[in-house]
């Protein structure tokens, strides 16, 4: 987020206070603090990295010192979601982020929260509420640069800002945000219409294939299937809707683009989870591995820390460790004494978009002419003035093609445009979304009660509340049972499989309800001894439900598979934690397994350019950052996709390199005189398969001569492939002074698309990592305190504290870290300790 009034009197005021100011803000990890809420005394043991484990009596205690010191160590990072979440991000830094809040508050998600929180049982309301308390205890008394240092630096732009308490409310919006950056194919939807405007609907249908045949779905042959049939339509008339609503739905996607990407986004945002039995490990226990890939940021997105009730008995049931986010009570990914989870994005089509017909302030509906609902919103700017915009809603949800002041103008369609339709002149084309996250559902519970599982019947009912968003589970416990359960609201649609808009006058296109979670897929103790989620397709084509067809590929999930049965098969020993680990850093190229072959059977007319050849010849298809194959395979891979695409796709939708583009050029490797392959920016030149691959090799020779070396011994890929750790607000400041203090990198790593260790890049724009494995971690189920895990960057959310990127060394180089669990070993492992006590 570029911070619009930076100038340079920050970059001399940061010079004189900085070393100053900058430690104000570093918390106290020892020593005794009063705290009135509490019932009684709560330690906190940081180990050498500044991870927490916190010991209570009681679960309020507990969730109250969760709260405290997540604002101790992340306070900044929790305020800036909280901004974002409610719309109200320009009161903290200015107009540069008025498209965003516009965009947050026509979805409503902080109103859906707000709804959400009536829904609360009593029990689950104290500890959110507890949570709350705690934040508020730590920030009370406190002066913003106290809090942290981009604050203070804020504070020399101009805005006179003040953060306010914390409510639950405030950590229930955040599972908003969540549920969008993992909402599946709303974007697809919209390409595949745009695309309509160049392209027939079966050339659009070519760039988004089905599932590769061969690759395994995550249910595979067992679980849960529902009776019964589905048949998967493409939709309305997507040539009219081009015709028709164009500018509604590249407003749509414009607006979408303004959003900050929390999570992450396009084909890299994902994860990997596997789980293996007992009878695939060394031990003859389970083990569960995840990972999830999401967005790179300073700090890191993920917060771990152990909540540990003193005594584990019905009155205060937790005793669990992981991975949560700050502004959320509670582990969102771990294990407890009993149990271990994992999660990986599903996919599911949980969002539709409604193409509706709008005259004046109606809608057509089933024939019918609508009233439209609106409110009015209004926008505080930091150094600026109020903005108020109208937000028109139909029965499907938000208009959000609104969002671009032009867009009621041009989409506005005369009937001659659309006479089969019979639309009324004056009558405009916008779009609206339906999407499950906003019906107001409690999500919050499933984290509760997913902490506190002691086997997978109370596992299943944690599942069955995780409503949004629609995330794989995968499963372990200590008594040697494995599992996946589906959870999530799934539409079922009756006409339509939800890859196309829909037009939103036809009652024929609306949800005919939800698939009931006991229906949903569903697996456990699998006869193969282990389940792989990596993104890709759930279950097969006999269940009658499309859960949705824009999964990945099953790439990274064959490539998975085959390390787990291979280990068996070469060895006949069992998996270790370290075995787990290293699948997990795995950086195989199944894409360049597949087109290298080919590459190497096309001349190249000069030794210059066939010495790239030469690399691809030598190079054993790893990914890794010192490989001079890796960098002259991805050159060649984003050329190839430049010249085969570029030509007949708007810069909009040219491709990003991922799982979905292994399998397009897959295919049409197959057909060398594909239509694809001709650029038809060269009338009466036909292009064939064997000259674009030619010419891609080329293009990447002389790339890579350009940027690194003549000499293509010298060629690195992580010299191309680097990943920066850039804060949310103030690392595009564009003062370098500033970028410096809060930025850290650029690292150079390996990986890329479609690979295990999936650090993600888009073939689009350049060779930078887009996304990455957030979090790194094995849980060890015959002794957790085995159990290995790692950050992306450190506990502190504070620049230049110990913490804030101590981690990342680690990280970068495929290792984890030891993690502590039970009482003996965290005391072993404890650096600080603070005590939290009650006022006498």
């Amino acid at each position: 987020m570029v911070i619009a009034g930076l100038l340079a009197l920050v970059v001399l005021g940061v010079a004189v206070f900085s070393f100053v100011t900058v430690r104000r803000s570093f918390p106290d990890t020892t020593g005794e603090v009063q705290i009135s809420a509490l019932k009684g005394d709560v330690t906190v043991q940081r180990d050498g990295r500044g991870v927490p484990q916190i010991y209570a009596d009681t679960p309020e205690d507990l969730f109250l010192a969760q709260g405290y010191v997540h604002a101790q160590d992340r306070f900044y990072e929790m305020d800036f979601r909280r901004h974002v979440t409610a719309g109200r991000l320009a009161e903290l830094v200015g107009d540069a982020a008025l498209d965003t809040d516009k965009y947050v508050r026509t979805l409503g998600w902080r109103r859906v929260a707000e709804q959400e929180l009536a829904l609360l049982d009593d029990d689950t309301l104290r500890l959110v509420n507890a949570y709350a308390r705690g934040v508020n205890r730590y920030i009370d008394g406190r002066s913003s640069a106290e809090l942290s240092l981009e604050y203070a630096v804020l504070g020399l732009t101009g805005p006179s800002y003040r953060p306010e308490r914390w409510t639950a409310v405030d950590s229930l919006a955040w599972i908003k945000a969540m549920a969008w950056d993992l909402r599946s194919n709303m974007t697809d939807e919209i390409d595949r219409v745009l695309s309509t405007e160049k392209l027939t609907v079966d050339q659009v249908e070519e760039l988004y294939p089905d599932y590769p045949k061969g690759h395994a779905t995550i249910v595979g042959d067992q679980g849960t299937v529902v009776d019964g049939s589905f048949s998967s339509g493409r939709g309305p008339s997507t040539t009219g809707l081009a015709r028709t609503a164009v500018a509604a739905l590249e407003a749509a996607r414009d607006g979408a683009e303004a959003l900050p990407a929390l999570l992450g986004t396009g084909d890299g945002i994902g994860s990997n989870s596997w789980v293996v039995s007992g009878d695939r490990t060394a031990t003859g226990r389970p083990m569960l591995a995840n990972d999830p890939h999401l967005a790179p940021s300073m700090p890191g997105i993920w917060y771990q820390v152990g909540l540990h009730c003193r005594t584990v008995d019905e009155a205060c049931p937790y005793d669990v460790s992981g991975f949560s986010f700050s502004g959320l009570p509670g582990v969102v990914v771990g294990h407890n004494a009993k149990i271990a989870w994992g999660v990986t994005t599903m996919y599911a089509d949980v969002a539709d978009l409604y193409v509706e017909r709008v005259t004046g302030d109606t809608y057509e509906y089933a024939g019918q002419q609508v009233p439209l609902e609106t409110r009015e919103e209004t926008f505080e700017v930091a150094g600026g003035e109020p903005e108020t915009i109208t937000v028109r809603s139909t029965r499907h949800g938000p208009i959000l093609s609104d969002l671009d002041d032009d867009a009621a103008a041009v989409a506005t369609t005369r009937r001659a445009q659309d006479a089969a339709a019979g639309t009324a002149a004056g009558t405009s084309y916008e779009v609206a979304l339906r999407w499950t996250a906003l019906d107001p559902k409690p999500t919050i519970r499933a984290v509760f009660s997913l902490g506190r599982a002691q086997d997978w019947e109370q596992f299943r009912v944690a599942a069955k509340q995780f409503t949004v968003p629609s995330q794989n589970l995968v499963y372990a416990d200590v008594d040697g049972n494995i599992g996946y359960q589906s959870p999530g609201t799934i539409p079922i649609r009756t006409t339509g499989d939800g890859r196309w808009p829909v037009s939103g006058w036809d009652p024929a296109y609306e949800w005919s309800g939800s698939v009931p979670f006991d229906q949903l897929p569903t697996v456990y103790n699998p006869d193969e001894g282990f389940v792989v989620t990596a993104n890709n397709k759930v279950i097969g084509d006999q269940y009658p439900v499309n859960l949705g067809a824009d999964t990945a590929a099953g790439y990274r999930s064959e490539r998975i598979r085959d390390l787990i049965s291979g280990r068996s098969a070469s060895t006949g020993e069992g998996l270790t934690v370290d075995d787990m680990a290293r699948l997990q850093t795995d950086t195989y190229n199944a894409n360049a397994a597949r087109l290298v072959p080919e590459l190497l059977t096309v001349p190249l007319d000069t030794t210059y350019y066939s010495q790239g050849q030469e690399v691809l010849a030598k190079w054993d298809f790893m990914q890794d950052a010192d490989s001079p194959g890796a960098a002259y395979f991805a050159s060649v891979w984003r050329h190839l996709l430049a010249r085969t695409f570029h030509d007949e796709l708007p810069e909009g939708q040219w491709p990003d390199g991922g799982e979905r583009w292994f399998a397009v050029v897959d295919r049409l490797l197959d057909r060398p005189a594909s239509r694809w392959w001709d650029d038809v920016t060269t009338p009466g030149v036909r292009e064939t398969r064997d000259q674009v691959l030619a010419d891609a090799m080329r293009d990447a020779r002389d790339e890579l001569t350009m940027i690194q070396s003549r000499d293509p011994g010298e060629w690195r890929w992580g010299t191309m492939h680097r990943l920066e750790l850039v804060n949310p607000t103030l690392g595009d400041s564009g003062v370098g002074l500033v970028d410096r203090l809060f930025n850290r990198g650029p690292y150079k790593i390996g990986g890329g698309n479609g690979i295990v260790d999936a650090t993600s890049w888009d073939a689009a724009k350049g060779y930078e990592v887009t996304a990455v494995p957030s979090m790194r971690m094995v849980v060890d189920l015959d002794d957790l305190d085995r159990s290995r895990w790692i950050n992306l960057t450190g506990a502190s959310g504070h620049a230049f504290h110990e913490h804030y990127v101590d981690q990342q060394d680690t990280w970068r180089a495929g290792r984890t870290l030891p993690w502590a669990f039970s009482r003996e070993a965290v005391d072993e492992a404890t650096d600080d300790t603070l005590t939290l006590t009650p006022v006498p």
